[in-house]
């Protein structure tokens, strides 16, 4: 599978969990993530995925710019999204095959902070 992002090469990685593992793709060029449907959101309260987006965050934020991008798995225009309770995270997702995080993205997803909550307030009143 390639980048849906930088066109890079995509490899496996696979976590284990207490409840089975959960196998992961990751650029090497970009270190972008894509999740099948459902693996990010059983990855999110673990702690053993930290380890699994330690990828530049500057570059993700540079590639976060792109957001017209195709599914990996079936080459349909993927749906802009943004996470309902950190409103500054932007990913893209295939509502059949699963998502895709730019680098530091999936950190950010996991863990929301006084700072995130903050954050999206300020958001909310620019947007008004």
């Amino acid at each position: 599978m390639d980048c849906p992002k930088c066109n890079g090469s995509m490899t496996e990685n696979t976590l284990s969990t207490l409840t089975g593992g959960v196998t992961v793709d990751k650029c090497a060029d970009c270190q972008g993530i894509w999740f099948d449907v459902g693996e990010a959101e059983r990855l999110k309260d673990k702690w053993m995925s930290d380890h699994v987006d330690d990828g530049d965050p500057v570059v993700g934020k540079t590639n976060n710019l792109i957001r017209d991008i195709d599914c990996p798995r079936c080459g349909v225009r993927m749906t802009k999204l943004a996470d309902p309770k950190q409103k500054h995270i932007q990913y893209e997702a295939c509502q059949e095959h699963g998502m895709y995080f730019d680098a530091g993205e999936f950190t950010d997803y996991k863990y929301e902070t006084l700072m995130d909550t903050f954050r999206d307030f300020v958001f909310a009143l620019r947007k008004r």
